[in-house]
């Protein structure tokens, strides 16, 4: 009856061996994709994440791991998460994320000059990986129709925010519905426009009456042309 004993307490320490490297080169990858999804949320598009190679062989024994984003990490392209032990070990490692994100993107159609309105035949919808297009590059169309231009552009070229002139909702010297919004209340008064702004410009106007009178007040521009104060 001793063989079959230790024989018995054999199996049961190889089982206990192989409980306490729970965590692999397999969980460690997908743990990081799961992180780099996470990351790729705020995008939209056709998500697809590539993470690894790893090797832990070297890593003291884990039961239990956790994925963590480093600061100011990437949601975009070739990018790096954090694994790190949390029962049974104390260590982190980095691992190599790649994260691609197939999303139309607005692309001119032909050359355009500088000053000149983006119209219906000048741009289309193409695919790509938004981690290899220009930061701020135009994902609709309706985000660039109507817009002037800035500067000249190419054919083949993605079109980004910063090289369109919105259409200003505001002109200077117009009388202007001024909102000041706070926790649960809005009050509403008229002032006199000082500047030309588009929505999302900082907007200036001056409250009361009189070529000197009335106090100035900042805020943004809003799409129904008013300007919006916030506490």
């Amino acid at each position: 009856m001793l063989f079959p004993l230790r024989l018995f307490l054999l199996c049961l320490g190889l089982i206990s061996a192989g409980s306490t490297l729970a965590v692999n080169d397999t969980q460690i990858i997908a743990l990081a994709e799961q992180q780099a999804r996470r990351l790729a949320a705020q995008h939209g598009g056709d998500v697809r994440i590539k993470a690894g190679p790893v090797d832990s062989s070297r890593l003291p024994a884990c039961q239990q791991a956790e994925a963590y984003s480093l600061p100011n990490s990437r949601s975009l392209g070739r990018t790096h998460v954090g694994v790190r032990c949390v029962a049974g070990s104390d260590w982190s490692i980095l691992v190599p994320v790649q994260i691609a994100i197939l999303s139309t993107y607005v692309e001119t159609l032909r050359s355009l000059q500088a000053g000149s309105t983006v119209q219906a035949d000048d741009v289309h919808l193409n695919t790509g990986d938004l981690g290899n297009l220009p930061t701020g590059t135009l994902l609709r169309l309706e985000d660039a129709l109507g817009k002037t231009l800035r500067s000249s552009l190419g054919a083949g070229q993605a079109l980004r925010h910063h090289q369109l002139l919105s259409t200003p909702v505001i002109r200077q010297g117009q009388s202007v519905q001024v909102v000041f919004q706070g926790n649960g209340f809005a009050i509403r008064g008229e002032g006199k426009a000082l500047n030309d702004a588009a929505p999302g410009d900082t907007a200036r106007a001056r409250m009361g009456t009189g070529r000197t009178g009335g106090r100035t007040v900042a805020g943004i521009a809003q799409e129904d042309g008013s300007i919006l104060l916030s506490n």
